[in-house]
């Protein structure tokens, strides 16, 4: 039976991280031993400071409705956040709190494009944003990037590929799914190509930022003439193991804020109470509080290259921040293995979920077809067993 969909939710993809970790669960359900490295998720707790808070706002009675917007305390210190961390210098009335970063990037979206506008997205990048331009009936564009290059695009190509269509540009670093972070000088050099076409707006998503190893991640908003031009997102997620809280806020133009408010106020209107008074408390904390993650991230990430380094097949890179690796895996294109021919890496991910019982993203998914995601946000020994398991389905 044919169903009466709309033609917006008939023509948006499934988000493939969302799919696979729903197999990965679906076969654990059935009794399969799998390791799942398919989400980008933080395995460790929520630190105590930002549970504390969260407890007192509890008990102090914070029950009710929050502005559209986010509460004011927590507006002036994500303003605080943006000037000791990132040297920009926002106000209350710049910043808009969503229900995660996700809601923050589909607010701006949605208030600045058109039917018909082109996005541009440097590949590989986050699945959900091309899903969420085709929800604006906009035409995302693909920049493509290699491991060769370490993922990252040239100021060449993105001139190139911008039109008189072209209304936006997505920018992730440290990035997702690849880890690469961009260095002051490569977007201060993409910038000066942006200078010439003042019709573009600059979606910077941070949201990985304090997740580095050694590269401090810089932002694009901290250009001078690409300040009144770009939006700067970020959230509470990933360097705070907060993921299920679902906060995440913008730095904006205050027109596009006001946009975003307004677009917010008839969808969800303000975010959770209680996640808000706490956000007070992990933004203002010293990014030393959650340094402890970020030090283990960084061990399991060498530990992982080590052990792929050691399969054939595996084309690595260093990746520099966020919690994942993005081998490309070309090399199995076109071969056999236990019966199985895999032909492209939607073939390989599935070939590894079957019969190695360990769960990957395609990059089909990022638009990166050469490659796969895994994440490396879980424990050590999972992760050893994982790429044990690996090798050995491949060997057979």
């Amino acid at each position: 039976m044919a169903y009466p969909l709309s033609n917006r939710i008939k023509s948006l993809p499934v988000s493939q991280t969302l799919a696979m970790a729903a197999k990965a669960r679906e076969l654990k359900a059935a009794g399969k031993d799998i390791i799942s490295l398919s989400l980008g998720e933080p395995d460790f707790n929520t630190p105590d400071f930002i549970k504390d808070a969260a407890i007192e706002a509890i008990n102090e009675g914070y029950n009710s409705y929050t502005p559209v917007d986010g509460y004011v305390e927590l507006k002036e210190a994500i303003c605080t956040k943006f000037k000791r961390d990132n040297n920009l210098h926002y106000t209350p009335n710049q910043i808009v709190v969503s229900t995660g970063a996700k809601q923050s990037i589909a607010n701006i979206a949605q208030v600045l494009l058109n039917p018909g506008d082109e996005v541009l997205l440097p590949a590989p990048y986050w699945v959900s944003y091309s899903a969420i331009a085709i929800l604006c009936e906009a035409t995302f564009v693909e920049i493509p990037s290699t491991i060769d290059t370490d993922f990252k695009i040239t100021p060449e190509q993105l001139e190139a590929a911008i039109t008189p269509k072209t209304k936006m540009v997505f920018f992730n670093s440290p990035n997702n799914p690849s880890g690469t972070i961009y260095t002051e000088e490569e977007y201060r050099a993409l910038a000066k190509v942006l200078e010439k076409h003042p019709q573009i707006y600059i979606l910077s998503d941070e949201i990985y930022e304090h997740i580095n190893y050694g590269i401090k991640s810089f932002s694009f908003a901290a250009i001078e003439n690409m300040f009144d031009r770009t939006i700067t997102v970020n959230g509470l997620a990933k360097a705070f193991a907060m993921t299920g809280w679902r906060i995440g806020y913008i730095g904006a133009p205050d027109w596009v804020a006001k946009a975003c408010t307004k677009m917010q106020g008839q969808i969800t209107s303000g975010t959770n109470c209680i996640a808000q008074r706490a956000a007070i408390t992990a933004v203002l904390a010293p990014v030393e509080k959650v340094q402890y993650m970020v030090d283990e991230f960084k061990s399991r990430r060498d530990i992982v290259l080590n052990l792929l380094g050691k399969v054939e097949g595996f084309k690595l890179n260093i990746p520099d921040g966020a919690f994942y690796v993005f081998p490309d895996i070309s090399y199995f294109f076109g071969k056999t293995i236990k019966g199985k021919t895999i032909n492209n890496a939607n073939d390989f991910s599935l070939f590894l979920l079957e019969e190695a019982n360990v769960a990957t993203v395609t990059g089909d998914a990022f638009g990166a077809p050469n490659c796969i995601r895994i994440s490396y946000a879980a424990s050590e020994d999972l992760l050893r067993k994982a790429i044990d398991r690996i090798q050995k389905a491949i060997q057979s």
